[in-house]
């Protein structure tokens, strides 16, 4: 386990410069080539700000959504990012006997908001290369972790050299599942009541789309990223 088991955080900057200094101390340790930070919005474009400032790295965005139960859109049971298929908590799917087909119509929205917010956050800049660099990817908090998952299997598509998954709390469970997927996994905190991400901030208020495309604006230059070859 990374950290202490149980933190709280003032708020997500100051989640971020704790996560910056475990990161520095790990990219002194390792060879990392040419890192690029990659935020969940919106809370983890806050905290990965911070972290992008450290390593003097670009910010930028990898937008994705979560596919909820149906009628109780706030359980989350799989996520979608990009244009990648969807990744489903396949024992929950099973459990509660829901086929593919019942999730269309939710998938098909979602897929709609993530395209919708990638043109807002991101307008005509081009979205990062990311073969061959080391990516750091940076949220606030990992409750269930299948949203981490689906951006996780993108980046995965793209051939990074390393991937770096960063949060500053965790469910123990959902940890520990995430960890064979990536390269390196930070988390500062894995408290044994979890229960949900915000219960760790004394501050956790809604980052707003505006504020997202404040930060990316302030640190991902143009000039500091390379067009991508795939979109």
């Amino acid at each position: 386990m990374e950290g202490a088991a149980e933190a709280r955080f003032e708020d997500r900057r100051q989640a971020g410069r704790l996560l910056a200094e475990r990161l520095r101390d790990l990219s002194g340790r390792q060879e990392w080539f040419d890192p690029v930070v990659l935020a969940l919005p919106r809370g983890g474009v806050p905290v990965a700000a911070e972290v992008a400032k450290a390593l003097d790295a670009p910010l930028d965005v990898l937008v994705a959504r979560k596919i909820g139960l149906p009628g109780q859109p706030e359980v989350g049971i799989g996520a979608i990012a990009g244009d990648a298929p969807p990744v489903y908590d396949e024992q929950v799917v099973r459990m509660l006997g829901i086929t593919v087909d019942e999730l269309g119509a939710d998938v098909a929205r979602e897929r709609n908001e993530v395209h919708r917010r990638v043109a807002l956050y991101r307008g005509r800049r081009p979205a990062p290369d990311l073969r061959g660099r080391t990516v750091v990817l940076v949220d606030d908090g990992l409750a269930t972790g299948v949203t981490a998952r689906a951006a996780i299997r993108l980046i995965r598509d793209e051939e990074p050299a390393r991937l770096v998954l960063a949060v500053p709390v965790g469910d123990r469970h959902a940890v520990a599942e995430l960890r064979p997927e990536t390269d390196d996994l930070v988390c500062l905190s894995e408290p044994e009541d979890f229960r949900m991400v915000g219960r760790w901030y004394d501050d956790f208020e809604q980052v707003t789309d505006d504020e997202v495309v404040e930060f990316l604006a302030a640190l991902s230059p143009p000039e500091r990223l390379r067009p991508t070859r795939h979109h």
